[in-house]
């Protein structure tokens, strides 16, 4: 039992002054050449020996040579033109199965597929192959700064290293970056605007802009479906025709927004201040905010000539002087809604709740059915 520290040399010069011998190299229990002190961890089985091969010391006394796949005798490979000196024990013994196992198990498996130096020829990358033979000789995944670890990893699958695949998978994983969540810019997606041509469908499906400022920008026929647009500042926007589709709008401002045949089914417009914006189109396409959440939304003065507000929440919202007229707002819930002002004529409230609903200085007569809460 003895301490490691220092450097290979200075534990090799401790072995051979316990055992009397001159130790010019150290072996782990598989056979595996030790070339960095590093590797070696507490409670490891160590031999050294004075040059001669490894020899498994459970071998019972049966010749070397009668060892299936043990052949520790050394040999010279020449990947893609760069030489690498290793033992066969170092190519066999860790990964049996494996094709370089295969290739090195006999003798005479490679025939004469040697170079005039006599070094076994294997035509593949040299940088990536280096990793996998020092993994063979020690077991541990040492990767130089530089080399990139999906080269190393399809070396590892070529050769069969089955245990090394699972280590780099995990390390690339490691290597990646973290995933950017942060939200966009102003500045970044007016970039992005002017990149895109005219006629280019512009999809910014489920990305990240909240509270960002597009106030006053050209955003018509924009699929924002499912966007987090949440605290955005959209004012004077021109959203006409957007598919605003289960976006999370909750407290944005989109005051004197242009919402012309706009697309906000089921979306989250909680909070949201909406003030003077236009819903109406003049060529008769109508708004659709079906199933959106506008709870506590302030749409003072807007113009929402037919909208489709169909069984939207609209509880403790203000809508004072609001052009209603044909609007779809049946089963909304209207609970605690200030309508005062506003032009509901022919609008749709079958089935609404207008519970605490204040509906004074209406500018027509209101005329609601039996459904009406």
């Amino acid at each position: 039992v003895v301490a490691v520290y220092g450097t290979l040399s200075d534990l090799l010069s401790v072995a051979s002054n316990k055992l009397g011998i001159k130790a010019t190299s150290v072996y782990n229990g598989k056979g595996g050449l030790i070339d960095d002190i590093a590797l070696i961890r507490d409670d490891d089985v160590l031999f050294v020996c004075e040059g001669e091969p490894f020899i498994d010391p459970q071998a019972d006394g049966r010749p070397h040579e009668e060892l299936t796949g043990s052949h520790t005798d050394w040999l010279t490979l020449n990947v893609g033109g760069r030489y690498f000196t290793t033992t066969r024990s170092t190519l066999v013994n860790k990964e049996p199965d494996s094709m370089l196992a295969h290739m090195f198990k006999d003798k005479d498996a490679w025939g004469n597929k040697q170079d005039h130096r006599g070094a076994f020829l294997i035509d593949r990358s040299p940088e990536y192959f280096e990793p996998i033979l020092n993994y063979l000789r020690h077991g541990q995944l040492i990767v130089n700064d530089g080399i990139n670890l999906l080269g190393v990893l399809e070396e590892a699958r070529f050769f069969g290293i089955d245990s090394l695949i699972e280590h780099l998978e995990i390390a690339i994983k490691n290597s990646q970056p973290a995933e950017d969540h942060s939200p966009i810019s102003r500045k970044e997606f007016v970039r992005f605007l002017l990149a895109t041509p005219t006629k280019s469908e512009l999809r910014c499906q489920g990305l990240n802009f909240s509270g960002a400022d597009l106030s006053r920008l050209d955003l018509r026929y924009i699929n924002f479906k499912m966007a987090n647009l949440s605290r955005c500042n959209l004012a004077h926007a021109n959203l006409c025709c957007a598919n605003l589709e289960r976006a999370d709008l909750s407290g944005s401002v989109l005051d004197c927004a242009n919402l012309q045949g706009v697309k906000m089914l089921c979306s989250n417009a909680e909070g949201a201040s909406l003030k003077g914006c236009n819903f109406e189109d003049p060529s008769g396409l109508k708004a659709n905010l079906e199933g959106a959440n506008l709870k506590g939304v302030d749409m003072e003065g807007s113009q929402m000539t037919g909208i489709n507000l169909r069984v939207a929440t609209l509880k403790n919202a203000k809508l004072k002087n609001c052009n209603l007229r044909g609007a779809t707002l049946a089963g909304t819930d209207l609970e605690n809604c200030d309508l005062s002002g506003c032009d509901l004529q022919e609008a749709n409230l079958r089935g609404s709740n207008v519970k605490g609903a204040i509906f004074e200085e209406m500018l027509t007569p209101l005329h609601m059915s039996q459904s009406v809460r």
